[in-house]
């Protein structure tokens, strides 16, 4: 009996000893993988490849991350990150600037796309051409104070009254429903909406942003952080935006391949959109910046001193502290 024992506990030795050793082993190779998460902004879409591109292709895992990409749900991605349950997120400039002018400390990493593709759009029918041409017609919206202020500045370059605007809000009706039962026009993102309509085959006219005043070409959608999180775990925020580049560098070169990616991933998305999406976008991610993700103070500026001068902010932001490039690879690596 007393022999069994002792061969027991040899026995047992043996087995933690190579259970060691296979630990070590896999410490050399790599060690274990940190987890972390990115909360999405919205249902998965094309602005969002390249995380699901870095997952699939593991190259996140290559720099010692397990990443889970979640879904906002009712607290919004900026609220997740501010409060440290998500440790990164996606979001727009817009939020991450009154955000932090209420002294939530959130920051931007990147910009996923380096101009703003957004506009207003109308069907073909409406004859809406221009800011002058919303007079008179029905916007749907969010309820963002924000979305007349814009409205706002666009007609005020064509001396149109955007009181004359009917603004009411769309709640959870797609584009296409809402101008067909009871709006005119709506606010929307080229790349995915407007692309819809060309696949539905429902021309639109669009009014972008960026063709009436510089001020708001701003960076929407954009990867975010915490204060805290760079400052005391800064090696993560750097491993992180390593491999992200690299997947939005391998949507920018092979669109149908990351395409595919997304779909794979979300199988629930219609296929068609985000192969037409994703070649529309895929050019637009990085555009004339020298590397993807870059983001100009100018930009960070501008934005916010039209925020501050429709009365959407209540004092100015600090835009040097809203964003930061320090976590992007270096050109050429």
């Amino acid at each position: 009996m007393k022999k069994l024992f002792i061969l027991f506990f040899v026995f047992l030795f043996v087995t933690n000893l190579a259970a060691c050793s296979s630990s070590q082993s896999s410490t050399e190779k790599g060690g274990t993988l940190k987890k972390v998460s990115v909360v999405l902004d919205w249902t998965p879409n094309t602005n969002h490849t390249g995380i699901y591109v870095a997952k699939e292709k593991g190259y996140f895992k290559e720099h010692g991350l397990d990443v889970n990409i979640i879904l906002p749900g009712e607290a919004g991605a900026d609220q997740l990150v501010a409060s440290g349950k998500s440790e990164f997120g996606v979001s727009y400039q817009e939020g991450i600037t009154q955000a932090r002018i209420q002294g939530i400390p959130i920051v931007s990493l990147a910009a996923v796309i380096q101009h703003n593709t957004s506009g207003f759009a109308s069907p073909k029918a409406k004859n809406i051409v221009s800011p002058k041409d919303f007079e008179g017609k029905t916007y749907g919206g969010w309820g963002s104070p924000i979305e007349k202020a814009v409205i706002n500045s666009l007609m005020k370059q064509e001396n149109a009254d955007v009181e004359k605007v009917k603004v009411i809000n769309m709640g959870d009706a797609d584009f296409f429903t809402a101008v067909n039962r009871d709006i005119d026009f709506a606010w929307i993102y080229y790349g995915w909406t407007g692309v819809e309509a060309e696949i539905r085959n429902e021309p639109i006219n669009m009014v972008y942003l960026t063709d009436y005043t510089k001020k708001l070409d701003y960076y929407t959608p954009v990867i975010t952080t915490n204060e805290k999180m760079i400052k005391e775990d800064s090696e993560t925020v750097k491993a992180f935006m390593a491999a992200l580049t690299k997947g939005y560098e391998f949507a920018i070169e092979q669109p149908a391949d990351s395409a595919d990616i997304l779909i794979k991933a979300v199988p629930d998305l219609d296929g068609e959109l985000v192969k037409k999406s994703q070649e529309w976008l895929s050019p637009r991610y990085q555009n004339d910046a020298e590397r993807w993700g870059e983001q100009k103070l100018e930009v960070w500026q501008n934005y916010s001193e039209w925020m501050f001068d429709n009365g959407l902010l209540e004092k100015e932001l600090e835009a040097e502290k809203a964003f930061t490039n320090e976590f992007l690879p270096k050109r050429g690596k």
